[in-house]
């Protein structure tokens, strides 16, 4: 077992079974499991001292490369990040501290690093989850040094009200490691502001056809897409995809997939 463990945490793509890129349904021996694997939390690998000015790569963070993709359940979009996102950009660190309101959810990003999502508390403090702890920090110490945005449009949720999103937030400060029930800051910060219990470790059961799709524009003909059975599994893939860049992913997928052009209709769930 020990050893089927260390396999499952270092599949990269060529390993990874996947959908039709047209969004047809295989056959029902086809292999369609995108990602159930175990993970270990990727905000562990955030830099724990970086320098109060920004480095290189925080200030040449290019939005250009990050990957369009869409996520459906079932019949539904629930989350979406398009080119007309990437063209908002990032603001740094001082200027997104006067933009954000209590409520909020917040993504920090620099080059090759996983994004880091806060919520928005007020008194330009945010409450993230950082290294297996959940804290309240002041925005500027969050940030550590990189540009973000606001980002409460990427998820298609029903959001609470700014009240409930931050008693939500104050009230899990302060747990630690098993107490911990988030796989990363995004899923805690998305369950802030939702409220639903999906983005939480073992909040859907997995069994049966995964109704989690997700998207990825590669071109204007040119997609490919990945079935999951759970939303924290689609989180924790989505999220290596944005440390890897647009560029990365792109080539890995040309290198061990067959990518198929699309014919004249896009995918569609609607």
């Amino acid at each position: 077992m020990g050893n089927q463990v260390e396999k499952l945490t270092h599949l990269n793509y060529n390993e990874l079974p996947t959908a039709d890129p047209n969004g047809f349904d295989p056959e029902d021996d086809a292999p369609r499991i995108g990602v159930s694997y175990i993970f270990s939390a990727d905000d562990d690998e955030q830099e724990e001292n970086m320098d109060e000015t920004e480095n290189e790569d925080v200030k040449h963070y290019d939005c250009r490369n990050e990957l369009e993709c869409a996520v459906y359940y079932r019949d539904e979009v629930i989350y979406e990040r398009n080119s007309r996102f990437g063209e908002v950009g990032t603001l740094s660190r001082e200027n997104l501290a006067n933009k954000c309101k209590a409520g909020d959810l917040v993504e920090f990003v620099a080059i090759g690093q996983f994004p880091h999502w806060a919520v928005c508390v007020g008194e330009l403090q945010v409450v993230h989850l950082h290294r297996n702890e959940i804290k309240c920090d002041f925005l500027l110490d969050a940030s550590q040094g990189k540009r973000g945005r606001i980002v409460n449009e990427l998820y298609k949720f029903r959001a609470l009200s700014s009240d409930a999103v931050v008693q939500n937030a104050m009230e899990q400060v302060g747990l630690k490691e098993r107490d911990v029930c988030w796989k990363n800051s995004e899923c805690f910060a998305a369950w802030c502001r939702f409220g639903k219990r999906e983005f939480k470790v073992g909040g859907e059961i997995r069994i049966g056809k995964q109704p989690y799709k997700m998207k990825l524009q590669l071109s204007e003909k040119k997609s490919h897409v990945l079935d999951f059975q759970s939303l924290e599994d689609l989180i924790v893939e989505k999220r290596k995809n944005d440390q890897m860049g647009r560029e990365a992913v792109i080539q890995e997928l040309e290198n061990h997939l067959n990518c198929a052009e699309e014919p004249g209709d896009d995918y569609n769930c609607n």
